[in-house]
């Protein structure tokens, strides 16, 4: 399996701050430009529903889907980020993950959070 950078465990953003906190450290915010998000789609591809399936019989952590689900991940954040970046916010505040299966096998992942304009304190 290739190495991904975001499987490290962390996104990195060169000119937006992406944080879970309601506020960014040693910046004040100037003004909220509105909630940004990504959204995503995914099932597993034909190979790893199959050596997924054959895992389950077997327990543990099954890679397969836990890379159909980071690779999820990471796309919904990409496209939360491109969406503050057609805003103009310097950061995103607030952000998490939300996962919804609405078919069997199917699961959309959703990354938000609150685009906003900052300036050092």
């Amino acid at each position: 399996m290739e190495e991904h950078p975001y499987r490290a465990g962390a996104e990195v953003t060169e000119e937006i701050i992406v944080t879970t906190s309601n506020d960014v450290a040693g910046h004040a915010i100037v003004r909220y430009l509105g909630i940004v998000r990504g959204i995503v789609v995914r099932s597993p591809g034909l190979a790893q529903g199959l050596v997924g399936a054959f895992k389950q019989l077997a327990g543990g952590n099954i890679s397969e889907y836990a890379e159909t689900c980071e690779t999820a991940r990471h796309d919904a954040f990409a496209q939360m980020v491109q969406h503050a970046r057609e805003l103009k916010a310097q950061a995103i505040i607030g952000m998490r993950y939300d996962a919804t299966e609405f078919a069997a096998g199917v699961t959309e992942v959703l990354a938000y959070g609150t685009a906003v304009t900052i300036v050092r304190a």
